[in-house]
């Protein structure tokens, strides 16, 4: 399917009349971008680094924790609880963590006093509220990844914990700090789009992506961890929230799981890949070509090595050698909500079957709209009938995963806490709240067959009774 920017771009090549108002105002080399550039706050070199310990030494850890490694004069990882040992020797390693510093598992950190400024909790998201509330009452400032827990009623528990200890605590809605969403918050807010009248935001999870992390992987089961809507779609509804600027008032879900189920499985599929499936060699979910052939898609795997007896070893014993049609997951593959932000609307799409990645957003006001697919945004004037266009390729500079957000949130966390700032950090726990809420309040009506649902703003910060 031809999209708008490269119907625009083909066009406007063969000189098409039907399109001349489309005028393309593009930011002249060494020149300010015509649509300005998001508000930064000045960045301070720390008075000293400021010091963590990390509770889960998976992929999200070792990201965070590679911050350190860059830039030591920031950031010191000091201990890690981790019960896989590999990762927990690996991570000690890069580090130079000492023994007295490690343990197999998060309760094992607070036994004793207080040893560092801040505690990174990367566990699974079944393991947010214990480590969350045990570093609080310590008196640690948190990085938290998202979700912040499993339920609404945590997540408040912890906000008030956090307050009552006075605790500075960044959620890692890594996509606020990417130059891409920033710019986009920036045209938003800026007024060049006149007043947000909706907004269509589509997330296309990608099918092995799909298969991989929520039909065989750790947020599979939303009884072992979150819905879908939270553990991976809140950095969706946060970004929509952020952008709108307005509180969402009301919220209707529908969703299902169509494709992974036992009634869909091919004829004779058996319980693993790798037991004789009749249709392995052509099934696009096969564990054996993912895994083993390819070898793509490891980073969850428990031991170290990529040598196929390895590979086979773990696919044998884990649920990522299990057919994605045998297995114990009962989160949605494809989800729509429907938001009301005041007098704006918004539209959001999570599809687990699709070819491709990357977020589309669609954001109409009264004075112009917005495309964009996390790599360019492309803005409409209507009375200056003129495009501008920016590309993350050409005005920013991406020096990490999630499109520079990793460690934009791991930079603008640590001068919060150095600086006992809490303004230098857009995903506080008190702003990512309110897309939990959505979150949680949008999976109800999606399991009441997709009843509308009020917001209420009271609920926003109240301690769990």
């Amino acid at each position: 399917m031809t999209t708008r920017r490269e119907f625009i771009r083909k066009a406007t090549a063969a000189g098409a009349t039907a399109i001349a108002s489309y005028r393309l105002a593009r930011a002249q080399e060494g020149q300010p971008h015509p649509l300005g550039r998001p508000a930064s706050y000045e960045w301070k070199k720390p008075k000293r680094p400021v010091t963590a310990a990390v509770m889960g030494a998976g992929a999200r850890g070792n990201v965070y924790a590679g911050y350190a490694r860059k830039f030591p004069e920031e950031l010191q990882i000091v201990g890690v609880a981790e019960p896989i040992p590999y990762r927990n020797e690996s991570m000690a390693k890069a580090h130079g963590i000492p023994e007295s510093r490690r343990w197999p598992t998060w309760e094992r950190a607070f036994d004793g006093p207080k040893f560092c400024d801040a505690i990174i909790i990367t566990t699974p998201d079944r393991l947010h509220y214990g480590p969350a509330m045990a570093a609080l009452a310590k008196g640690y400032d948190l990085l938290l990844e998202k979700a912040i827990a499993q339920t609404w009623a945590e997540c408040k528990d912890i906000l008030a914990l956090a307050r009552k200890n006075g605790r500075l605590v960044g959620v890692c809605h890594v996509l606020r700090y990417t130059p891409y969403f920033r710019m986009m918050k920036h045209v938003a807010g800026s007024g060049r789009l006149g007043e947000i009248i909706s907004v269509q935001h589509l997330e296309p999870v990608e099918h092995i992506h799909m298969s991989h992390s929520f039909v065989r992987g750790n947020w599979r089961n939303s009884k072992e961890s979150t819905p879908m809507l939270l553990s991976k779609s809140c950095h969706d509804l946060d970004i929509l929230r952020w952008v709108i600027g307005r509180p969402c008032t009301k919220v209707q879900s529908f969703g299902s799981l169509r494709l992974f189920r036992p009634e869909m499985a091919p004829p004779a599929a058996p319980a693993r890949c790798a037991d004789g499936c009749p249709v392995e060699s052509t099934c696009p979910f096969s564990a054996l070509e993912i895994y083993l052939r390819r070898k793509t898609w490891l980073g969850h795997k428990d031991t170290p090595g990529d040598d196929d007896a390895s590979i086979r070893e773990w696919l044998g014993r884990t649920n990522y050698g299990r057919c994605v049609y045998h297995s114990d997951n009962d989160v949605v593959d494809n989800q729509i909500v429907n938001l009301e932000f005041g007098p704006a609307s918004a539209s959001f799409a999570m599809e687990g079957l699709t070819s491709y990645a990357g977020r589309r957003t669609r954001i109409m006001g009264t004075r112009g709209d917005l495309v964009g697919d996390e790599a360019e945004l492309d803005i409409y004037d209507f009375h200056e009938r003129k495009r501008h266009l920016w590309t993350a390729r050409d005005h920013a500079k991406l020096d990490s995963g999630h499109g520079g957000g990793d460690y934009g949130l791991v930079r603008d966390w640590v001068q919060a806490i150095d600086r006992r700032d809490e303004s230098l950090l857009t995903s506080t726990l008190e702003a990512s709240m309110e897309s939990h809420l959505i979150g949680f309040t949008a999976e109800e009506s999606r399991l009441e067959g997709g009843t509308v649902k009020r917001i209420d703003p009271t609920a926003l910060g109240s301690p769990a009774s």
